[in-house]
């Protein structure tokens, strides 16, 4: 019942992840990353204060340097170049585009929870990152003929997959920072206080950046659609996605959480064709069915019930 409880929170968390794609897109290019960022950031933080108890709170005096080392390379991963590599490659790739080639986190995240974590991969679960990364070819319409790509949407590309990778970073530093909790060996956070705290310190490492991208002038001329962006960007995928994520991986493996990954590249294409008007092709959706089977594969196998960390894994971060 916990693993089907923490697949759901899986699900919504990384479905709201997708729609970061189409919600960026309206305000890239018109306002900085940077600023972008820590107007989102804030948001987040305003949404989620009030859901606070003292309790809660009083879990920030127990942390001990482990777990602020964990939380400021979640952040550092997981929300700052996330969205600094995700809002660069915007400005030369297309929303769909730059949601499909974020699909390229589940497989990293495998590799990453096999190298790392010491996760098990069985046969089904490698088939359905066979079918991930099968699903993920056929979004990009490689074996369709096309124009050359400019160098400056190469880039692009580039800097969406980077964002990938550090996706997967974040998860991986989240799973492997939950699991020592486990262990005994480190504080208890709840979901909120933790997306509270990486959005903290996301936008302290934003703050100087966004200074020299005229963040007052520009968010003077934006209109309600940018607005709403800002706020969509904020409270839903940053506060309540994170609340999902936190919420969902302590019950799931690394590959489980990686498979569920899928859904961002899927979510993001269906938001870009039904509210950016962005044309796909029939290969393109056959990926997205392939996605989906990829998910079903791996997130419903067996979990392993003991999951163990190496002594590399626990000093890799």
């Amino acid at each position: 019942m916990q693993q089907i409880k923490g697949m759901l929170f899986l699900l919504g968390a990384f479905t709201l992840a997708g729609t970061s794609v189409v919600a960026a897109r309206y305000v890239t290019g018109k306002l900085g990353p940077y600023t972008i960022t820590c107007v989102s950031l804030l948001f987040a933080i305003l949404f989620l204060l009030p859901l606070t108890r003292w309790k809660t709170i009083e879990s920030l005096f127990h942390l001990t340097g482990k777990d602020w080392i964990y939380l400021f390379f979640q952040s550092v991963c997981g929300v700052f170049l996330y969205r600094m590599f995700l809002l660069f490659g915007l400005l030369h790739t297309s929303s769909a585009e730059a949601g499909i080639l974020t699909g390229a986190t589940p497989a990293i995240t495998v590799i990453l929870s096999r190298v790392l974590l010491k996760e098990k991969i069985t046969s089904i679960k490698l088939f359905g990152i066979f079918c991930t990364v099968a699903g993920i070819l056929l979004i990009q319409n490689i074996f369709t003929a096309t124009d050359h790509f400019s160098m400056a949407h190469l880039v692009g590309n580039l800097f969406v997959i980077c964002s990938a990778t550090c996706e997967s970073l974040f998860n991986t530093c989240s799973k492997i920072a939950i699991t020592t909790k486990k262990a005994g060996s480190s504080t208890t956070l709840s979901p909120i206080i933790q997306t509270i705290l990486v959005s903290l310190i996301a936008i302290v490492l934003c703050l100087l950046p966004a200074s020299l991208e005229q963040p007052l002038a520009l968010l003077a001329q934006a209109d309600q659609t940018e607005w709403f962006a800002l706020i969509w960007y904020g409270v839903f995928v940053t506060a309540l996605a994170y609340i999902f994520w936190y919420a969902g991986i302590k019950h799931c493996t690394l590959a489980t959480a990686a498979a569920f990954s899928g859904m961002i590249p899927f979510t993001a294409l269906v938001l870009s064709v039904l509210i950016l008007k962005e044309q796909t092709t029939m290969q393109q959706w056959i990926g997205c069915i392939l996605l989906i089977t990829s998910m079903v594969l791996i997130g419903f196998t067996k979990e392993s019930s003991n999951i163990k960390i190496s002594s590399e894994s626990k000093e890799a971060i």
